[in-house]
């Protein structure tokens, strides 16, 4: 198991268009991943989790890679979330 932080940068958080590419990438890979803020954690191939996170700007999420593709699947989630948010 792998896991990533990030501080969201983004004026408005993680709103729709960023949580669909985020999804989009997430189901590119087998392994589970998550994503969670304040201690709930949730499936980052679904986007009505993600945005029932409410991640704002600030805000610390915290990411788990589970799987045979983890260190890929990190690798383009942070990747994302540096071009994205």
């Amino acid at each position: 198991m792998k896991t990533f932080s990030y501080t969201i940068k983004d004026e408005q958080g993680i709103h729709a268009r960023p949580a669909g590419e985020l999804v989009k990438v997430a189901k590119t890979f087998t392994s589970e991943i998550k994503i969670g803020n304040g201690g709930s954690m949730v499936d980052a191939k679904k986007i009505f989790g993600i945005m029932g996170l409410g991640a704002k700007k600030g805000d610390t999420v915290e990411f788990s890679f589970d799987g045979e593709d983890e260190e890929q699947a990190l690798e383009a989630v942070s990747k994302l979330m540096e071009n994205s948010l």
